[in-house]
């Protein structure tokens, strides 16, 4: 549980310090805009101020040659001089198509007082001149690169932080496969020399029921061998009675859980026919009813039912048990996480597994309650 909560508390970190460079980045964009935003008005301003001093007074020929140098030097701002009955008297840097029709010219000088109010020159002999002006294309342009730029990082973000998730699932999964495989390998040497004792106890006793049962018992740690060799590779569906399979696992488990517990399985009358693997499957009924018996701690009442609905088949287990909390029910099929002291989380996690990867079916908590019990739902679509 605490290990739970440091890693999301990590991926908030993560996810705070990504927000925080992306919004960093716009902030700075908007404050560089800004700042040329304002270096264009005082192009303007020093352009205005030759344009006032070259009506107010006749410069000499040096000065003539500086005012058009500034004029010149103006390559980008569009800029539009009205007189005083709106007629254009000079412009500069607007589209070539409107550059000889007077009216269209008027317009857009109308459109740029929208974005900056006009600068008026006043002329000696009263026919005061205005100028109009706008951003340039390059700033208007850069107004929606911090936007842009923005979203382009939070998406190289986002993409680099599933793609580090994917590869951490990756290698769990691998460590599970590899875990998994060693278990049924460690398994099998004993096993095989119990095998061996079995006979020979066989050849003093051979009608004991108790070697009976151990042989029961070595036939169903084989069958678990099997189960875990079988995880990381892909599993061959052949068994179709699902019925078979799961009354099969019910005899076997009803016999080898607590007398307190009111264990029943309910099974349509017509049989079911669903490729499946009977390990596997089985594997999952185990844990899901393992899991019951301990939420009940023993005592309680354990239902199985299996039906089908539309094109799907349906098994549920129901119990009385302790229940779980919501935030229990969201991590319950989470690789690591177990609710019990001695767990280690990876039943329901393999149970998912199972259902999801190689059944091509969903397994779930459908319905729970603290104090009254769950019930796990497994779906997988008929033949």
């Amino acid at each position: 549980m605490r290990k739970s909560i440091l890693a999301r508390l990590n991926n908030w970190i993560i996810f705070l310090l990504m927000t925080l460079v992306v919004v960093t980045i716009v902030v700075a964009s908007t404050i560089l805009i800004n700042f040329l935003r304002k270096e264009e008005i005082k192009r303007v301003d020093i352009l205005v101020s030759a344009l006032k001093f070259q009506q107010e007074v006749t410069p000499s020929l040096e000065v003539q040659e500086l005012i058009l140098k500034i004029y010149s030097s103006n390559t980008t701002i569009p800029m539009v001089v009205l007189d005083r009955e709106d007629r254009p008297m000079v412009h500069k840097n607007i589209p070539q198509e409107i550059e000889n029709d007077p009216v269209q010219i008027s317009i857009l000088a109308k459109k740029m007082a929208k974005s900056y109010p006009a600068i008026e020159i006043k002329v000696p002999d009263g026919n005061n001149q205005f100028v109009y002006y706008d951003n340039s294309q390059i700033l208007n342009n850069l107004r929606y690169s911090p936007y842009i730029l923005g979203f382009f990082i939070l998406s190289y973000f986002l993409f680099s932080f599933w793609f580090l998730r994917t590869i951490k699932k990756t290698d769990e999964g691998y460590l599970w496969a590899g875990l998994a495989k060693e278990t049924a390998h460690q398994i099998g040497t004993p096993l095989s020399s119990m095998i061996g004792w079995i006979e020979i106890m066989k050849l003093d006793n051979p009608d004991s029921e108790g070697i009976h049962e151990i042989e029961r018992d070595i036939e169903r740690l084989r069958t678990i061998s099997e189960r875990f060799s079988k995880i990381g590779s892909v599993p061959e569906l052949n068994d179709m009675n699902f019925n078979e399979t799961i009354s099969e696992n019910y005899d076997y488990l009803k016999t080898r859980i607590s007398k307190k517990i009111d264990f029943s399985l309910h099974l349509p009358t017509y049989n079911i026919l669903v490729p499946h693997n009977k390990i596997l499957m089985s594997w999952v009924i185990e844990n899901l009813v393992k899991n019951a018996v301990d939420a009940m701690k023993g005592e309680g009442i354990l239902q199985m039912y299996v039906f089908e609905r539309n094109k799907n088949i349906l098994i549920e287990v129901k119990d009385t048990g302790s229940g779980m909390t919501k935030q229990q029910a969201r991590n319950a099929f989470k690789p690591g996480y177990s609710t019990k002291k001695r767990g280690w989380g990876l039943g329901l996690s393999l149970a998912r597994r199972v259902i999801h990867e190689y059944h091509n079916g969903d397994i779930k908590i459908s319905q729970t309650e603290v104090g009254k019990g769950s019930t796990f739902r497994i779906t997988i679509r008929k033949a």
